[in-house]
């Protein structure tokens, strides 16, 4: 019988998905040590997530996977404990990945996100940061959706940041906020063709090579959906927690379970949904009209356990400040949909996390 090494039982374990999502068990972070010795296969995992039913299955199908692959061995699977360290911006008790790669100088960072394109994600992150910058915060507004950035559009900008003597990158501002985002970087109109680790790589350097200085809060903008960069981009960095964003409509709401379960699933607070073009109101008789149904974010978020931040209505305005570069919020503070982005901004400052 050939002596089995551990970079065999790696590989193995390489093959095993992580319930849920396309990454395996050892890029996910899961396998944490592996020993071979006198016939004798040991794995130490470690889990992030407090669903027990999710740790049986992976270490039943670990159990599995390497007696068939290794007849003859005995195999032992033991789960371990995480230490996780605090640091400036994280919560222990809510952030299994606080000691991973912090921020320094960043107090806490918000995740926008949605399962879907065509959501408004973007204009509710912008307007956001915006409306948390006029509450007195100082304010960081991060745009990771690589493939399709329009940040820089929604906020004007059409310069390209400087770089320190340390290559490191000095974020553009505008509205007391600074600002990172692909399109600062490539042509307005170019497509950029870049393979999955390109990708991650640029969004890590725009949290860890960008001279943020001392951030109260950075909002990022995450690209939608639900797939391994999100993962990724979540896994490694200390979040405080995250806002999911929705249209009143069935197919919307959809995934926005399913976004709202992969912060679940990876122990990432979600501060509450966001439900986006909620109604319009008519210019001349001043009637509310629920174009794409009503209330379906306020059911979602009494289904989840999680709370509605705000409705914001379907205004032209919102539109036109957008393609304009003036968000709403700096525009028309007085309008409906940038006092719900306010008030938004308000019921987050109020959560237990940001005291």
């Amino acid at each position: 019988m050939s002596q089995v090494t551990v970079e065999a039982v790696r590989e193995k374990l390489a093959g095993i998905k992580y319930p849920g999502f396309t990454r395996d068990i050892v890029s996910f972070g899961v396998v944490d040590k592996i020993e071979v010795q006198d016939q004798k296969i040991t794995v130490e995992l470690k889990f992030t997530t407090k669903s027990e039913e999710t740790k049986i299955q992976v270490k039943d199908t670990v159990q599995k996977t390497l007696e068939e692959a290794f007849p003859g061995y005995q195999v032992n699977v033991i789960e371990g404990t995480i230490q996780v360290k605090t640091s400036l911006g994280a919560k222990a008790s809510d952030d299994p990945w606080a000691g991973r790669a912090p921020i320094p100088g960043i107090k806490n960072i918000v995740a926008v996100a949605s399962g879907k394109g065509g959501v408004g994600k973007s204009t509710v992150a912008t307007n956001l940061a915006i409306a948390l910058a006029k509450k007195g915060l100082k304010v960081g507004l991060m745009d990771s959706d690589v493939y399709g950035p329009s940040i820089h559009i929604m906020m004007g900008i059409e310069d390209r940041p400087n770089v320190t003597p340390e290559q490191k990158i000095i974020p553009l501002e505008k509205y007391g906020i600074k600002l990172m985002s692909m399109g600062f970087l490539v042509d307005r109109d170019a497509p950029l063709i870049w393979r999955g680790p390109l990708v991650m790589k640029a969004v890590e350097q725009f949290l860890h090579d960008v001279v943020w200085g001392e951030l109260d809060v950075l909002v990022i903008d995450l690209p939608p959906g639900t797939g391994d960069a999100q993962l990724t981009l979540v896994q490694k960095t200390p979040i405080t927690g995250a806002i999911i964003v929705t249209t009143p409509q069935e197919v919307a709401l959809v995934d926005a379970r399913k976004g709202l379960k992969m912060f679940q699933k990876v122990d990432t607070r979600v501060l509450g949904i966001v439900e986006n073009m909620s109604y319009f109101v008519c210019p001349n008789c001043g009637n509310k009209y629920y174009i794409f149904g009503k209330d379906g974010g306020r059911a979602s978020a009494q289904e989840l356990g999680v709370p509605l931040l705000g409705q914001v209505p379907i205004e032209p305005e919102v539109r036109e400040a957008g393609d304009e570069g003036v968000p709403v919020v700096a525009r028309n503070p007085e309008s409906a949909s940038a006092k719900a982005f306010l008030e938004i901004a308000e019921k987050i400052l109020q959560d237990e996390l940001f005291k």
